[in-house]
Formats: structure tokens, C-alpha cells, sequence
């Protein structure tokens, strides 16, 4: 099952409410995954500053943790810390490699994640139904241009906050995947990351894409040309919805199996596994399409404010 949404805004206006557009959106998905619920979110960012969330651990002993991660980061030149719940957030400079700092959080305990980093990007997780999420971190409340989310109903892999989604591509900053379907060649492609020294958090296969799609991008592919190069090296049935500091796009396989539509009018561009996500979170006449097999969607924000440039690929059924 499990339900994914996008959301766009072109008007490029980041005091709206971002996250009150995304809970919106997947409450109208939470019979779809039970399980858990999560979003990324991309806000506004700081000069020459990153923002990173960290989860302290699924259960117990946040604050000893929070304190020892606290210390660590100190020493990268963290500013702003503040923990809610299970997560830490701080903000600290741009340097270039972010394994250093990620190693030495990480190694606190096994229990502890770097969830994201990014100029714009934040993750949030939280078990259970989306109302949850907002009870835990106030979502609503987030301002923003652009997000993901994800209901998660899980059919293999432990339900936790690692397990969640979405996925940071770990090391990449602002990149940031929600999925639903199986890729059935997971095992083949876990062990050749691995074999490459590839840290995996997860038995979730969705992890995966987030790890492929940081590894095209690092190799300097345009984000269409990542995403259309899934299709052919990712093998199951998959709608992917992946987001950037200034780009949203989608992919469906080549069986069309998972549901996914889109809508895009003047103002905004929203993608969701069902349609009433949409009806409900945007009143109004608008055409939801639904994406065919094979399909590439990307919408890519102008560095001028407010102008969004549209890109996308139907590929052939070759």
C-alpha cells in the first residue's frame, strides 16, 4: 500500500505553510500506511549554513544522547541546537565533506542517525498515523516552496523511525526520496554498495533509491537522467517521488503497477498516490493526470524568484 505525496509552489512565497499543505495531503493517505508517517521539508535557508536532523534513537535515553551529540557538534561549529521528541536539529557551516561530522555523531550509538543535511532540507519521522507526526513536531507550521511525504504501511522490514519514510541520499545534501512499491533486485544492488563500503541503516528497500540516486547525482547526472536511468536499472514495480533544494520530480517503472497522478496550474504542482489527496488539500478546478509507465517528471525552480521551468519525459515502451 503505503500512500506518497509532492507538493510545489511557484510562486517561489517561502513564509507559506509548506508543511500544512503536506499533513494536509496525507491525511487524506493515513488508511494507506498505518504505520508511520514522515515528510521532508524544504524551508529557507541560511547564508552558507547547513541544517541537519539527527534521531537520538527509537526509545530511551534521548537526553544523555542528545548532551553527547551536542558536545560533538560543538566542535564542528554548531549553532542554534535544539531536541524535540527523539530528534536533535542544529545548523553549522558549509565545508565541503560532511562524513567527518556524520561519523562522529553516528558513532554516540548504534541507535543514532544523521536523518538529513541540507541548505533547505529537514526530515521528520515519527511512528504511527500523520496526526502523530504533527503532535510530535508541529508541521503545520512549516514554511517552505517544496516537499515530500510518505504513509507507510510496512510489508517486510521492522516498524521504527530508521525504517521510515523518506530517505536522505546519506552525504548528499537536500536530497531526499518517498517510494512505494518493491525493487526486486534489492538484494543484488545492496551487496555490490556494500562491497564498496556503502553504509546501509536499514533492511528497507526503498533505502536503496535514496543510495542510487545520491551515487548518479554525485557523478554530476542531471536529476531527469537519474531518475530515467532507474527504469532501467531498478528492477520491480515503483512509483518514486524525489525531491532537491530546487527540484521535485517523479518516475513510475515500466509496469505501472503503483499508482501515481499529478496536477500542475498556474500556482502549484502537487504528485500523490491518490487523487482525493489532492481534492482535499487544493479546492478548485484543476486536470489530475495519471502518470503512465515509464514517465519522468521533473519541475526544476528558475534561480529567479518566483519562475518554475517545467521538464519531463514520457519514454517509449521499447
Amino acid at each position: 500500500m503505503c500512500g506518497i505525496v509532492g507538493f510545489l509552489r511557484k510562486s517561489g512565497a517561502d513564509h507559506q505553510p509548506l508543511g500544512e499543505v503536506l499533513l494536509a495531503m496525507l491525511q487524506s493517505l493515513a488508511c494507506r500506511g498505518p504505520d508511520s508517517a514522515g515528510v521532508a521539508l524544504y524551508g529557507i535557508p541560511q547564508p552558507h549554513r547547513l541544517v541537519a536532523q539527527v534521531k537520538l534513537g527509537d526509545n530511551g535515553n534521548h537526553s544523555q544522547r542528545a548532551r553527547d551529540i551536542e558536545t560533538i557538534a560543538l566542535k564542528f561549529g554548531a549553532q542554534d541546537l535544539s531536541q524535540k521528541g527523539s530528534y536533535l536539529r542544529f545548523t553549522f557551516g558549509e565545508n565541503g565533506d560532511l562524513r567527518p561530522l556524520i561519523s562522529a555523531i553516528e558513532s554516540v550509538s548504534g541507535n543514532v542517525e544523521v536523518v538529513s543535511v541540507g541548505r533547505r532540507l529537514e526530515i521528520l519521522k515519527q511512528v504511527g498515523s500523520p496526526s502523530r507526526l504533527e503532535q510530535s513536531f508541529g508541521i503545520s507550521g512549516f514554511r517552505g516552496e517544496h516537499g515530500i511525504g510518505h504513509t507507510r504501511l510496512s510489508t517486510e522490514s521492522a516498524v521504527d523511525l530508521s525504517h521510515s519514510q523518506p530517505f536522505w541520499g546519506h552525504g548528499y545534501p537536500d536530497l531526499a526520496i518517498v517510494h512505494n512499491g518493491h525493487i526486486t533486485n534489492y538484494h543484488q544492488l545492496r551487496r555490490r554498495y556494500q562491497e564498496r563500503g556503502v553504509r546501509f541503516y536499514t533492511e528497507n528497500d526503498s533505502e536503496i533509491v535514496a543510495i542510487y540516486l545520491a551515487e548518479k547525482l554525485t557523478q554530476g547526472l542531471r536529476l531527469r537522467a537519474a531518475l530515467e536511468s532507474m527504469v532501467d536499472e531498478l528492477d520491480g514495480s515503483f512509483s518514486c517521488l524525489v525531491a532537491t533544494e530546487t527540484a521535485l520530480g517523479f518516475v513510475k517503472d515500466a509496469f505501472s503497477f503503483k499508482p501515481l497522478l499529478y496536477t500542475e496550474t498556474a500556482s502549484f504542482v502537487a504528485v500523490a498516490t491518490e487523487e482525493i489527496a489532492m481534492r482535499g488539500a487544493f479546492p478548485g478546478d484543476y486536470i489530475v493526470r495519471e502518470a503512465q509507465a515509464k514517465e519522468v517528471q521533473v519541475w526544476q525552480r528558475s534561480t529567479q524568484p518566483g519562475a518554475v521551468l517545467a521538464k519531463s519525459t514520457l519514454r517509449s515502451e521499447s
